[in-house]
C-alpha cells in the first residue's frame, strides 16, 4: 500500500493540486492507498506533558498517532508533500514526526539505533518561491538522511517546485507532469 502524508491546510493550494494528480493517478491504475491529510484530521503536533511522559515507553494518549501508525505498517511506499516554510517543513509535519514515529514503532535501542520499519520507497515533494539549491541541505540532509532512512524509509527520491506561486501556469503544469511520471 502507498501512503501519502500531506501536510498543507488550503484546499486551493498548488500542494493540493499535487496530491489531487497523484490520487487520481493511483485510482486510474487501481493502486492501493491511504492519505493522512494531517490540517483536514485536525492532527495536534505539540507534545502535551503527559504525552512527553510516555514518550520513552513508545506509547501515545492521541488516537490519531494509533490510526496513522496502523496505515505506516501495512505501507511499502511512502509520500510526502509538503510546502517549504521557514526553510523547512510545516510544524505539523515536524510534530508528526515527533508524535507519531515513536520508539518501539519506528526504531528502538537494542543495541544501538535500529529502524523498524521497512517501507522500501519515498517520494519527497516540496513547493516553495526560492530555488530548490536554497533546501537541498533541509530536504536531503536533515529530512531524507536523518529523518527518513534511520528508520527504515528507504530509497528517497526529492521532487522540488520553486516559484510555485510566482511561477507560471506552464512551470506548474510542467511540474504535475514530472511528479505523475514519479508515481
Amino acid at each position: 500500500m502507498i501512503t501519502i502524508v500531506y501536510a498543507h491546510p488550503w484546499e486551493g493550494s498548488f500542494n493540493k493540486a499535487i496530491l489531487n494528480i497523484i490520487t487520481e493517478k493511483l485510482n486510474k491504475e487501481k493502486k492501493e492507498y491511504r492519505v493522512i491529510d494531517l490540517n483536514k484530521d485536525n492532527f495536534n503536533p505539540v507534545f502535551t506533558k503527559e504525552e512527553l511522559a510516555l514518550y520513552n515507553q513508545g506509547k501515545y494518549l492521541d488516537p490519531l498517532v494509533g490510526k496513522y501508525q496502523e496505515i505506516i505498517k501495512n505501507s511499502n511506499e511512502i509520500i510526502f508533500i509538503f510546502p517549504n516554510w521557514w526553510s523547512t517543513m510545516p510544524a505539523i509535519l515536524k510534530g508528526f514526526f515527533d508524535k507519531v514515529l515513536l520508539k518501539d514503532f519506528a526504531f528502538n535501542y537494542e543495541g544501538g539505533f535500529n529502524a523498524l520499519l521497512d517501507i522500501q520507497k519515498a517520494i519527497v515533494i516540496t513547493t516553495s518561491e526560492h530555488p530548490s539549491p536554497s533546501f537541498k541541505y533541509m530536504i536531503e540532509n536533515s529530512f531524507i538522511a536523518d529523518m527518513l532512512n534511520p528508520i527504515g524509509i528507504k530509497n528517497a527520491v526529492w521532487l522540488s517546485c520553486e516559484q510555485t506561486s510566482k511561477g507560471t501556469d506552464e512551470h506548474r503544469k510542467a511540474f504535475l507532469k514530472k511528479v505523475e511520471e514519479h508515481i
